[in-house]
């Protein structure tokens, strides 16, 4: 399935380069009227996260154009980047490297090849129960005993997030077979890619001009409870009324959207505490204006694998 093929996609991809040209007028007029320092500034971080917008919203359409292999090979390289951002923030030791070459090279790289093959099985257990085992027997192998556990926990964790929770979002491509929605799956990933990612914006937006009672001040002193729920509500409805890129009714298309959202938000918040924990703002310099690719990916790393098994158990085969 791609773009050419099917009309609804050209519709999703249309009405989303609709958005970025409106944003893009908005911040040209935006930065034609500021006259404060801090006006501009605050200007420019928005024209350079929509730039970024419209090369991210290229690649990924670029991707789904290629098919199934071309939605995996993107993933991939997306988890790769990431993984690479968690372990640089989350220093490791030489005693270490031996493991990562396995992560890096042997475990990332097979997790996909089985996604891409379409085995559900190795896809699910590959990383969560043979890597999970084989990470601190091989750091152990290496004989560096000091802070082991510290050290394990966190390829582990970079395993998971980056590579596990990421790759379920082309697991929607391959791995879902919904009854009367065959070869239609590309739409209900643009769709989950979609909601997360306006879900994102619409509670920047919705903090940014009504918020006051911060929800967690000392993990994410942006996080207001005005912006989760406007932001949040504004998703669920712009949810519903896609519902037709996807197999959902209305109804359960807005519930499948709340489910997002809800998982999105945790997915920052985490994301959030752990760079407070580093002493840093953002987890890289990738995207400008964005800061790294685990700053853009906070909020998939949890709502895909949830929106993937929910899914799955509800409307699957």
């Amino acid at each position: 399935m791609n773009f050419l093929s099917d009309p609804a996609l050209l519709w999703l991809l249309g009405g989303t380069l609709g958005l970025l040209v409106f944003a893009s007028v908005i911040g040209w007029v935006l930065a034609q009227r500021a006259s404060s320092d801090a006006a501009k500034i605050t200007v420019a971080n928005l024209n350079a996260r929509t730039k970024a917008w419209w090369g991210m919203v290229a690649v990924f359409a670029g991707a789904l154009a290629l098919g199934p292999m071309g939605a995996t090979l993107l993933f991939a390289l997306t988890s790769f980047m990431a993984l690479r951002e968690f372990i640089t923030l989350t220093p490791t030791k030489p005693g270490d490297h031996r493991t990562l070459f396995w992560v890096f090279f042997i475990i990332t790289p097979l997790h996909y090849y089985f996604l891409a093959t379409q085995w559900y099985g190795m896809f699910a257990i590959l990383i969560p129960v043979y890597a999970f085992l084989l990470v601190p027997v091989r750091t152990a192998m290496a004989g560096d005993c000091e802070r082991f556990l510290e050290r394990t926990a966190k390829i582990q964790w970079g395993m998971m997030i980056c590579v596990y929770c990421i790759s379920h979002a082309p697991a929607i491509l391959l791995l879902l077979e919904i009854p009367g929605f065959e070869g239609q799956n590309a739409k209900l990933l643009f769709w989950f890619v979609a909601i997360v990612e306006m879900s994102d914006v619409m509670q920047y937006v919705w903090g940014k001009t009504c918020g006051k009672h911060k929800i967690a001040p000392t993990v994410s002193p942006g996080k207001t409870w005005e912006g989760f729920l406007g932001g949040g509500l504004t998703t669920v409805a712009l949810g519903a009324a896609l519902w037709w890129a996807t197999p959902f009714s209305p109804l359960q298309a807005a519930g499948m959207a709340a489910i997002v959202v809800l998982m999105g938000f945790a997915g920052g918040l985490v994301m959030s505490a752990i760079k407070r924990d580093r002493g840093v703002k953002d987890w890289g310099g990738a995207i400008a204006g964005h800061g790294g690719i685990l700053d853009r990916m906070d909020s998939l790393c949890f709502a895909a694998p949830v929106f993937f098994h929910v899914v799955r158990y509800t409307f699957d085969a």
